[in-house]
């Protein structure tokens, strides 16, 4: 008889293994443009700009944030705190990084 409780934790282990190991490839893929972002450029896409109210003086919990750019992009866009919250500690690790380089960290939490 399979443990479920273990089957999901092992699930669980293997899939932030999975993320963790993306993070510095990410990181330095051009998708991400991580440069760019800390330089000011925005993360968020057009349909997500089309879709997206104006964010200004709230707070926005952003599930699987990884390592941050699109909350990072909320909290520059006015949002008066955004907290980012993912499975990769390794993603969140760089998600605080970031925040430090772009000195938002004063309106975000990670």
């Amino acid at each position: 008889m399979i443990d479920n409780n273990d089957a999901a934790a092992s699930y669980v282990d293997i899939n932030r293994r999975l993320w963790n190991d993306k993070v510095d490839y990410h990181v330095t893929s051009p998708m991400y443009n991580v440069a760019a972002f800390v330089s000011g450029a925005d993360s968020l896409n057009k349909i997500e700009n089309d879709l997206l109210e104006d964010v200004k003086g709230k707070r926005i919990l952003h599930l699987q944030c990884h390592f941050g750019l699109d909350s990072l992009s909320l909290a520059r866009r006015g949002a008066k705190y955004v907290t980012g919250v993912d499975l990769s500690n390794q993603a969140i690790d760089k998600a605080r990084e970031l925040a430090q380089i772009t000195n938002l960290k004063e309106s975000t939490r990670f």
